[in-house]
């Protein structure tokens, strides 16, 4: 009883951090989409290129590495890559 008491209450915790965690990220997307794009793919980048052998065969037009396309760090243009944004 008291095993099964703890489990739930571990996952109503669990379940209040995510609910508290999708609301940030909703007030960071609303706040600043270009920057929230940008934090997503560093998030992906970090969990993509995490291993010592780790490899990538990708064309040049992909939208995976859209802000390392120019030296001034932005995001390529709107019809290109950065639309696809969402998809990833």
């Amino acid at each position: 009883m008291i095993l099964a008491e703890a489990q739930r209450d571990a996952q109503k915790v669990r379940g209040d951090g995510d609910a508290q965690s999708i609301r940030i990220y909703a007030d960071a997307f609303g706040q600043d989409k270009e920057f929230f794009a940008f934090y997503r793919s560093m998030q992906a980048y970090r969990d993509a290129l995490n291993g010592r052998t780790t490899s990538f065969v990708l064309t040049p037009d992909t939208g995976f590495f859209r802000f390392f396309e120019n030296a001034g760090g932005a995001a390529g243009n709107a019809g290109s890559p950065t639309a696809r944004a969402g998809s990833q």
